[in-house]
């Protein structure tokens, strides 16, 4: 069996007797490679596929190599496409792509990665997937995380309703991880009724690399959306270094923390909702407050970006400030502020105009963890005084998100005071305990 092998590679791969999944040796002039011999998807009929010992994946041009010898047959087979179809009859989960390498194939002949483009290619990809659900895919856009807009988050929430309507029990949106919190806080303000799990899901490291995440990622998000009770956005990724188990976020409380680490996202002052043990099957609800399945799916997503995240710092100049108001004809601004919500207080008076002019002026803080408290410090008390609110816990980008959102619905600021003070999906939480302040050992 030689899957994805044409013209001259298959033509001296047959001669050789060698098949998909044989232990092979190649020879580049004083380079020597071993490693199993892979289905090929290369549209470039000479390139050559093989795992090497340490996990990666390498393509070859056969017309390189000086020699290529046998050592051992297949012990393992390997699963190939004719093989793998998806399961007949209606999709119970739809996987709806927007880019990023959740799901991705490497294309040999120039070393990128694209997303795969149809239902058989993700089945190929993780084929345990196929003995969980019915799965069905759509590449909705492939786009950067980064280049993720508002406009976008309406077309995803349109999908993720139209797969709903289909009938599905879940949807899983595959996600860049730079910006996934952006979105999945869009999706949660968009879609505030949901009969099932919207799941968010992404990976830090492109899957022809050993230690990717991509597959537990994946695999453990089609247990989820089949089998969590909940109707709500949710981030799910790895929980720890290791490959045990993922935790689902709730999509108004998460940040990506760390940059490169597999285990990156982590909830801000709440707990994951779930823990998925992704070889076990198994689904942990962590808590008794989720939002459950309703009978239908209500999509209300319109956004207006004319908002403005200010994140001060000590000498920030205040006519940066005037000229935004001036020059952007902004409607809302969120502030990232310092400890319990403050900036200098040559603001309070921008701030006060920015108020009586019909600005939203909303305070978080960039400390991320704990709560706004305006009351303490004298700052703080002449801040409210000229009309900023404060926004409890939110985390500064999930209250730019809700303030889009509430802004296309609402003119009058009293009403947009207080749709932003009110707790629509989660975004607030009352009630604070000791447990949710992560610690690090000093030893």
């Amino acid at each position: 069996m030689l899957e994805g092998y044409r013209g001259k590679a298959y033509e001296i791969l047959s001669k050789l007797n060698i098949e998909v999944g044989d232990l092979i040796e190649v020879r580049k002039g004083d380079m020597v490679i071993k490693g199993i011999l892979l289905p090929s998807y290369s549209k470039d009929e000479k390139i050559i596929v093989i795992k090497l010992d340490n996990g990666y994946n390498v393509g070859l041009s056969i017309e390189n190599l000086s020699e290529i010898k046998l050592l051992a047959k297949a012990s393992k087979k390997i699963i190939t496409s004719e093989e793998i179809s998806p399961k007949k009859g209606k999709s119970e989960i739809k996987i709806i792509s927007t880019g990023g390498t959740i799901v991705s194939k490497v294309e040999y002949e120039t070393g990128a990665v694209r997303p795969a483009l149809t239902t058989e290619e993700i089945i190929q990809f993780l084929p345990e997937i196929n003995e969980i659900a019915n799965i069905e895919a759509e590449i909705l856009f492939s786009i950067l995380s980064e280049n993720m807009k508002p406009e976008y988050w309406v077309k995803i929430a349109e999908a993720v309703k139209r797969a709903f309507d289909e009938g599905n029990n879940g949807v899983i949106i595959a996600h860049g991880t730079d910006t996934m919190s952006y979105t999945a806080a869009a999706l949660a303000f968009s879609l505030q009724s949901l009969q099932g799990p919207v799941v968010l899901v992404g990976s830090q490291r492109s899957s022809d690399r050993p230690s990717s995440d991509s597959a537990i990622n994946l695999l453990s998000s089609v247990i989820l959306a089949k089998y969590a009770p909940f109707g709500e956005v949710v981030v799910n990724m790895h929980a720890e270094s290791s490959d045990t188990y993922t935790l689902a976020h709730r999509g108004v409380k998460v940040r990506k923390m760390h940059s490169s680490r597999r285990d990156a996202f982590q909830s801000i002052n709440d707990k994951p909702l779930a823990k998925v043990f992704w070889k076990e099957r198994k689904i942990i609800i962590n808590r008794d407050d989720y939002i459950k399945r309703k009978e239908e799916t209500k999509l209300d997503s319109k956004f207006d970006e004319r908002v403005f995240l200010l994140y001060y710092y000590p000498g920030l100049k205040s006519e940066i400030l005037e000229f935004i108001i001036s020059n952007l004809k902004i409607r809302g601004i969120i502030i990232a502020g310092t400890g319990l919500g403050h900036t200098s207080s040559e603001y309070v008076e921008i701030f006060r105009k920015a108020t009586k002019d019909g600005i939203f002026v909303g305070m978080t803080t960039q400390c991320l963890f704990g709560r706004v408290n305006m009351n303490v410090y004298t700052t703080g008390r002449q801040l409210l005084d000229a009309g900023v609110t404060p926004l409890e816990d939110m985390l500064p980008e999930v209250a730019l998100v809700k303030l889009m959102w509430v802004l296309a619905h609402e003119d009058d600021l009293e009403k947009i005071k207080q749709i932003m003070i009110t707790n629509l999906v989660g975004e607030i939480n009352m009630r604070h305990s000791l447990d949710l302040f992560p610690r690090w050992s000093h030893e």
